[in-house]
């Protein structure tokens, strides 16, 4: 059956909703894919489940190529397998949470390790079961505490997660590298330009794990990547190559110094060196600058004080460090707790003292032994001169909290990297035994001992692919999407009052839907041609006819959306050329 423009449920927009931030929001909207039921809520309209559809197709297809086995778990969950994770705790206030009327606890599933680890426990036993992979795709929930940007940032979600189930560590490097090239076919044939780069595992356990990026302006994750070599990461998952130690012999002796109206490094820098104390001028990085958070473990009340230095002339990044911390909860120190913790001197906290307080200090891997700093002496309106690490202060360990920035060094070749944002539509991780200890999965080997499982994780988020697309693929006019996911390959268009034109488009939409060519037809009489024009182009399929005036002479205007070419083609040959492209 034909679709037609005058049935089809769709009422585009000529103006941005108030709410849309981004591209992708704003002509998802406009253009009658999306509508906004709540934050962080929507509503797929019948052009927009048909992309998502297709999206989901392209997925099922790779993931069925490997040997995936599609299943669908419920959305929701009882809490007692969350709890046997600690996840229950550990997602805090990032999931749904509610009970049943009989005051039993429930979540609306964020995601699922806990429900495949146990139904691969309750089905398979021998050694023999396995290697297996399982997937779905199907919604989530997440709690999103400023849910932003249309489908990229959602409280709702659809996501394909997979799971392999391995019998040894050699089987689950197997397992990840044809889930890596799955996804690499995925993504091409998407349509999309995109990164693979290193990444953190975070909350879902793990050892090696890889992002997916689709480079984007408005992306929200940052990455990094090397001018000279393959290096790629994710800037939480950077390294920040730590140089020598040093000798702390032959250092001068700690020296206070009196530095007031020094609120920032710069004054600091230019009081010391004005002072003229020190054998050398300094710049901020010969500055120690210690920041004070609060640190809370799941399922605590009680905060951890953490002091975390980093050289001077870098700020710390909260994304790196709660990263780095993760999954405890990660707050800056503000006034009211520094009235109840007068050992710490507000802008003027050195590391000399720290340990004498109880207060764990984790610096930056660049402040090593026998480095020295300019940095707080504990006392208002002072600065310490000469604190040598390992003489003055021992840190109780490294942590990557500092800031990246373009031209630092690639820890993999020392050659300068490059930043750029990017949007996450896809995060593979070899999970290991974490989720296989919690629910005791083994296998019975051939010798008859059990052999716990090893697992991955596998996710690509549907929708936020979506909305990805949408964002590398539109122009001022509107959406262009790519044919593999497009709602129709063509947009025929008819213009003007003359009957004849309308049975032609009614003749060429008829023959294209039987070779196979997926087609929306324009059929509104009572609307300008101007107005058609503009629902096509932003609407976005890849290829638009418009039967009009060019009749009389015997041709149909063809015109490549995301090309711009446009083309006279003759009546009689427009199917065929329509059927190629």
């Amino acid at each position: 059956m034909i679709t037609r423009m005058s049935s089809l449920f769709l009422r585009t927009l000529r103006e941005d909703p108030a709410d849309a931030e981004v591209p992708s929001h704003k002509l998802l909207v406009r253009a009658g894919y999306i509508r906004r039921v709540s934050p962080g809520i929507y509503s797929w309209l019948p052009l927009g489940k048909a992309v998502m559809e297709n999206v989901a197709r392209i997925v099922r297809e790779e993931m069925n190529r490997i040997g995936g086995q599609e299943l669908l778990f419920p959305a929701l969950l009882p809490r007692e397998p969350y709890e046997l994770t600690g996840r229950w705790t550990e997602y805090g206030d990032n999931i749904f949470r509610l009970k049943d009327r009989k005051g039993q606890d429930y979540l609306l599933g964020p995601t699922h390790e806990e429900l495949f680890t146990e139904v691969v426990k309750s089905e398979y036993s021998s050694y023999k079961d396995y290697p297996v992979i399982l997937y779905q795709i199907q919604t989530k929930y997440r709690d999103e505490a400023r849910p932003r940007a249309g489908l990229l940032r959602g409280r709702e979600f659809i996501m394909k997660d997979a799971y392999s189930f391995d019998l040894d560590d050699e089987g689950l490097k197997r397992s990840y590298e044809i889930h890596r090239e799955a996804y690499i076919k995925i993504f091409d044939r998407l349509g999309l330009s995109y990164r693979i780069v290193a990444a953190m595992s975070g909350a879902m356990g793990g050892s090696a794990s890889e992002e997916f990026l689709a480079p984007c302006p408005i992306g929200e994750d940052t990455f990094v990547s090397c001018t000279s070599c393959d290096y790629a990461a994710n800037t939480e998952a950077v390294r920040v190559p730590a140089p020598p130690a040093e000798d702390i012999a032959g250092h001068p002796e700690l020296q206070v110094l009196d530095t007031p109206n020094t609120p920032t490094i710069e004054s600091l820098v230019d009081l010391v060196n004005s002072l003229g104390v020190l054998d050398r001028p300094i710049t901020a990085a010969d500055t120690l600058k210690n920041v004070v958070v609060k640190v809370t473990a799941p399922g605590s009340t009680q905060a951890e004080v953490l002091v975390v230095g980093v050289p001077g002339d870098r700020e710390v990044d909260m994304k790196r460090l709660q990263a780095a911390l993760d999954p405890a909860e990660v707050a800056m120190f503000e006034a009211a707790d520094f009235a109840t913790h007068p050992g710490l001197v507000r802008g003027y906290i050195g590391p000399q003292m720290l340990r004498q307080l109880g207060i764990r200090y984790l610096v930056d891997p660049r402040i090593v032994t026998g480095t020295s700093w300019v940095t707080g002496a504990n006392q208002p309106d002072r600065h310490a001169a000469n604190v040598v690490a390992g003489r003055d202060f021992t840190p109780d360990g490294t942590i990557e909290a500092a800031d990246v920035r373009a031209g630092d060094p690639c820890p993999q070749c020392g050659s300068p990297l490059i930043i750029d944002r990017g949007i996450e539509i896809g995060h593979i991780f070899q999970l290991g035994r974490k989720y296989a200890d919690a629910f005791a999965l083994d296998a019975l080997g051939s010798d008859g001992k059990p052999i716990r499982i090893t697992m991955g994780c596998y996710g690509i988020g549907v929708s936020r692919a979506v909305a990805a697309i949408a964002e590398q693929s539109h122009d001022e006019l509107g959406l262009s999407w790519p044919k593999a996911i497009a709602p129709f390959d063509v947009h025929l268009v008819a213009t003007g009052k003359d009957e004849a034109v309308f049975e032609q488009a009614e003749r060429i939409a008829d023959e294209l839907l039987r070779r196979g060519v997926r087609v929306i037809y324009d059929d509104r009489r009572a609307v300008s041609p101007g107005v058609k024009f503009t629902d096509a182009e932003l609407l976005g399929m890849p290829t638009i006819a418009v039967v009009g005036r060019g009749l009389a002479e015997g041709v149909v205007e063809v015109r490549d959306r995301a090309g711009g070419q446009r083309d006279n083609v003759p009546l009689a040959e427009v199917v065929e050329n329509l059927a190629a492209r």
